[in-house]
């Protein structure tokens, strides 16, 4: 009877020994794959850091240094880098920004965990403190910020600026900065100041020309010509704009069926019946005094005939078919009309009105610009040209994230250092917090407080800078009490970084340590991976 009763706890620790080894590697295979999906995207962070190109199944290349785009494009198939993926993607979403420098965090606070696991302290442990040295982390970020007013633009195109300077276009910054900024001040509503719907700024892409001619415009810009089959105006001064959704043809029948006509006499009369249906639709549009349509692609039959655009011409009316669904309810809110679902809805209530539509040429193509529209909602244009596909794609993705930064800055009206100075101040901060708690809790909030020192010495390692030898000087810099000092990695030293004009969001900063520290304590988390087939 003892013999027994001594082996059942030895059987036991057995099994539990197994299980917590089967435990142990899960978790080490997910930070591994976390880590390196990171390490592709890690050498494109900062100014000087690398562009990817990215090859897609379909032959597309693309090239960017976006965070979000490379981990977007990137097939990954292991659930838990998965997470990495969408950690990006969150980043995107909330502040537009840092997107690569969301990833290189959380993958330094994997690598701080794998340590501490090791050292045997519980994953729960791990996360529990992670979350407490992350909320301390944002106090710390909010305490160093400088408030700001919207009416300085000044310091929105520096915090733009620097959002662009790590950009395949960075040497455009100088015209895209103030544009961002110009386009989200015109559509901040003073209702709601603190909320930019960044689908109230439509940036349109026209190949031909360069990055330089780029330009905001205040109306609609539609990157098609007009419709002049019948020879019908292309330019209209003092128009009246009608957005239709009906089709301007003969109706068919509503099911597929084919009529056979016999009788040529039979045929006149289908023939004039059209012919007199499409007159009474044009006559009743033109009665409304409508001299610009701006027709809704249809799926069901062909929006406007032939026929049709020769009466329209022969009536004045200038032509804009096939335009986008998802179009209309921004031109409707830019022109301040409504859309006309039916003939018999067509009032002069319903029509927008602006002093120039006309077709302009445009590299080896033409557009159509609405201006000087009359009551105009809060929306703005962006044309962005490029010299070829791969630029003017970045240019939109560039576009897309000082946006993003001017839009962060209207929410919450802060901005923080750049390069590398609020890590290294965190990371100062943190660790002498460290010291002052009790037990495992200390130890895991000076691992967190070492992997944010990762960002400074990514930054110097990608400008070709000794990594080791500016970090310490950084840290001794902070140490003193600057805690403005930053990598300058233009002159390769260490400056005060706001002089130099590199700020960013708090925002931005504050949603990558949060979005970071909650992904990595999830990773955590997981101690096994079920396949479910």
């Amino acid at each position: 009877m003892a013999a027994v009763t001594a082996a059942q706890p030895r059987s036991s620790k057995t099994e539990s020994y197994v299980d917590n080894k089967r435990k142990e590697d899960i978790r080490q295979a997910n930070i591994k794959a976390a880590r390196a999906v990171a390490d592709a995207v890690r050498t494109s962070l900062g100014p000087k850091g690398m562009d990817k190109m990215i090859s897609t199944a379909n032959g597309e290349v693309i090239i960017t240094n976006d965070g979000a785009t490379i981990s977007n494009k990137m097939e990954v198939l292991q659930p838990a880098a998965k997470m990495l993926v969408d950690l990006s993607k969150s980043q995107d979403s909330a502040a537009g920004d840092g997107t690569t420098t969301v990833v290189v965090i959380a993958s330094a606070l994997l690598k701080q965990c794998l340590t501490l696991l090791s050292n045997g302290i519980h994953p729960t442990v791990i996360s529990d403190s992670l979350h407490k040295a992350s909320i301390k982390a944002v106090d710390v970020l909010t305490a160093m910020a400088v408030p700001l007013e919207l009416s300085d633009r000044e310091s929105l195109i520096k915090s733009a600026s620097t959002s662009l300077n790590s950009k395949v276009v960075s040497q455009y910054s100088t015209l895209l900065a103030p544009l961002a900024v110009d386009s989200v001040l015109s559509v901040v509503d003073p209702a709601k100041p603190d909320m930019v719907d960044l689908r109230d700024i439509k940036i349109v892409k026209k190949l031909g020309g360069t990055v330089d001619d780029t330009q905001l415009v205040k109306g609609l810009v539609f990157d098609k010509k007009v419709s002049h089959a019948a020879g019908g105006p292309t330019r209209m001064e003092n128009a009246k704009i009608a957005v239709i959704q009906f089709q301007i043809s003969p109706p068919k029948t509503d099911i597929e069926q084919s009529i056979v006509v016999s009788d040529y006499t039979q045929m006149d009369r289908i023939l004039k019946e059209e012919r007199n249906y499409i007159l009474g639709m044009i006559k009743k549009i033109k009665a409304t005094g409508c001299n610009v349509l701006l027709i809704q692609k249809s799926i069901l039959r062909d929006a406007v005939t032939d026929l049709s655009l020769h009466y329209l011409a022969k009536a004045k009316i200038m032509v804009v078919k096939d335009v986008e669904r998802e179009d209309i309810e921004f031109i409707t809110k830019t022109l301040n009309c409504l859309p006309i679902a039916n003939i018999e809805h067509f009032r002069v209530e319903k029509l927008g009105h602006a002093d120039l539509v006309e077709e302009v040429s445009l590299g080896d193509g033409k557009i159509v610009k609405v201006t000087g529209i009359k009551d105009m909602g809060r929306t703005t244009t962006v044309l962005v040209r490029g010299s070829n596909q791969l630029v003017l794609d970045e240019a939109e993705r560039s576009l897309h994230d000082a946006l993003c930064v001017v839009r962060c800055l209207v929410s919450k009206r802060f901005l923080i250092a750049g390069g590398g100075a609020p890590e290294i101040e965190l990371s100062r901060q943190l660790g002498a917090w460290s010291k002052v708690l009790h037990g495992m809790e200390g130890y895991c909030v000076r691992s967190f407080a070492e992997a944010l020192e990762v960002i400074p010495y990514t930054l110097a390692e990608n400008a070709g800078l000794n990594p080791i030898a500016i970090v310490t000087e950084l840290r001794n810099r902070h140490a003193q009490g600057e805690i403005n000092a930053g990598i300058n990695v233009r002159k390769g030293q260490i400056t005060n970084i706001l002089e130099e004009n590199v700020v960013q969001p708090l925002l931005v900063s504050t949603s990558a340590i949060t979005l970071a520290t909650e992904c990595v304590r999830m990773i955590l988390k997981i101690d096994d991976i079920v396949n479910v087939r």
